[in-house]
């Protein structure tokens, strides 16, 4: 009876992750959508200064880790210093930014599609640069990826999802998210040396301290000189409040999230999470498809298929790989 109680709470628990993970990020999606191409006021402005965002969601993000490491942690943990994140802060300063900066140019389907193909650099890099091999699987998923994206890049967008946006430009937008996923690349290399080197570091000291630099080099970007874009995008959301609302949720959005995102690794591991967060993805396309108007063609349908069916597959072989594992050791 004890150990059923444990599963069915082991059970909640997960669905409680599930839960949150795919309602903080699907919202958070909505608005990022909302934000980038939504005209406010009478005169029907835009808010131009996307980058906002990145630094809002850094410094809601830094007093949200300092509050749950004054909460939850017990005195001086041993993990890493403050100053040990300062690489790791450019390049998730300048990444983000990017990913961001692309919703001028493609709609937020074709984003969050070109951001899912991760692996795609990741393995370029692994084999060119250090000679990695691969499986003949791993290397089907990652056709099919690439596959998809190119063929929904390719393919001519609808004319209403293009007069939403504010500079319609794909090889713009695909490039800035490739450089996203570029940068995304070496601040996760960076982190887990971080890790490596300080192995009682905890997710809330990770947060911490990426959110400090960011939000230090964030507002250099964008108070650094009297013209930065920083004053005119403060000044834009005290026009329009509705707009800073928006923001806040945002960033609000992105701070639970992290929270159930911590909570699944710990508790089920890497591979949950990146299950909850790749369908998490596709249920955001099929949400902006639906409420927020842009609609998909029968082929970019395909091709979002395409995406997702080479992701599942790469789930399947990390799960195959982990069930190996313990037969390995026990024939060791």
């Amino acid at each position: 009876m004890e150990s059923h109680g444990a599963g069915i709470r082991r059970v909640m628990v997960l669905a409680s992750c599930v839960a949150g993970i795919w309602s903080a990020y699907i919202y958070q999606g909505v608005l990022q959508e909302t934000v980038s191409t939504k005209r406010f006021g009478p005169n029907n402005e835009r808010f131009e200064h996307l980058a906002f965002l990145n630094l809002a969601q850094n410094v809601v993000c830094l007093i949200w880790s300092f509050m749950m490491i004054k909460i939850w942690s017990s005195g001086n943990s041993g993990g890493a210093p403050w100053w040990s994140y300062w690489s790791a802060g450019i390049t998730n300063t300048i990444g983000p930014a990017m990913g961001i900066e692309a919703l001028k140019y493609i709609s937020y389907p074709a984003q969050v599609l070109a951001k899912s193909s991760k692996m795609i650099p990741v393995m370029l890099m692994g084999a060119i640069v250090y000679g990695i091999r691969y499986t003949v699987p791993e290397y089907v998923c990652t056709l099919l990826v690439a596959g998809g994206v190119s063929m929904f890049a390719l393919l001519k967008t609808s004319s209403k999802t293009i007069s939403k946006l504010a500079h319609p430009n794909a090889p713009v937008g695909y490039g800035l998210c490739f450089l996203n996923l570029t940068f995304d690349g070496f601040t996760n290399a960076t982190q887990d040396s971080i890790k490596a080197r300080y192995p009682k570091t905890s997710a809330w000291d990770i947060m911490l301290g990426m959110n400090l630099w960011g939000t230090i080099y964030n507002m250099i970007f964008m108070f650094g000189w009297s013209n930065a874009s920083g004053f005119e995008a403060v000044q834009f959301c005290k026009q329009h409040p509705e707009a800073a609302w928006d923001i806040l949720m945002y960033c609000l959005c992105g701070a639970v999230g992290q929270n159930f995102i911590f909570l699944t690794i710990s508790q089920f591991g890497s591979l949950t999470n990146t299950t909850i967060t790749t369908t998490r993805k596709f249920v955001s396309i099929v949400v902006s498809s639906v409420l927020s108007g842009n609609p998909l063609s029968t082929k970019q349908w395909t091709s979002v298929i395409m995406v997702f069916s080479g992701l599942s597959f790469q789930i399947y072989l990390k799960w195959r790989k982990l069930q190996r594992m313990p037969k390995k050791k026990k024939s060791n």
